[in-house]
C-alpha cells in the first residue's frame, strides 16, 4: 500500500499506552493500593490484561481525522474578522501536520490577524482559505506501514 511513496515516518511508542485515556466508568477498575494510599489510572497502564490487545486494535485502525471536524471545516463560511480567522486557524491548526506546506498556504490569512494590518479579505485570502479546507477534507488516509 505504501510502495513507491516518497515520504516515510517513524513512530515513537515509548509511552504509547499513556496516550489512551481510560473510560470514566472503568477508572475504578484500575485501582491499586500502596502504603501511601489508593490510586487509579486515568490513562492505560501497560500491565492491564487487555491493554496490549486494545492498543494493537487502535494501532491497526491508523491515524485519521475526526469526521465531525471534517464536516465543520467543509461548512465553515469565509471569515469576516480577525477573530473569525483565529477561530478557523485554531481548528485547522490542530491538523496542520497532515498538510504539506500548511504555513505557506495559511500565510495570507494569518497576516490578517496581526494588529497593525487592516482586515481586507480578497481573492488571495479566499483562495488560501478554500485550499486549506480542501486539503483538510481530502487528506490522504494515514496508515501504518507493513512489516514486510
Amino acid at each position: 500500500q505504501l510502495q513507491g511513496s516518497s515520504v516515510y515516518s517513524k513512530i515513537d511508542l515509548r509511552s504509547g499506552y499513556h496516550q489512551l485515556r481510560v473510560r470514566e466508568e472503568d477508572i475504578r477498575k484500575t485501582a491499586f493500593r500502596t502504603r501511601y494510599g489508593y490510586y487509579e489510572f486515568q490513562v492505560m497502564p501497560f500491565g492491564l490484561t487487555n491493554a496490549p490487545a486494545i492498543f494493537m486494535d487502535l494501532m491497526n485502525r491508523g491515524i485519521h481525522m475526526d469526521p465531525a471536524k471534517i464536516k465543520s471545516i467543509k461548512d465553515w463560511a469565509s471569515p469576516k474578522s480577525p477573530t473569525e480567522i483565529s477561530q478557523f486557524l485554531g481548528l485547522v491548526g490542530y491538523y496542520r501536520r497532515f498538510i504539506e506546506g500548511f504555513s505557506k498556504i495559511a500565510k495570507p490569512i494569518t497576516k490578517l490577524t496581526q494588529k497593525k494590518i487592516k482586515f481586507e479579505w480578497g481573492d488571495k485570502q479566499e483562495a488560501a482559505f478554500q485550499l486549506l479546507k480542501q486539503r483538510l477534507c481530502s487528506a490522504p488516509i494515514l496508515a501504518l506501514p507493513e512489516g514486510s
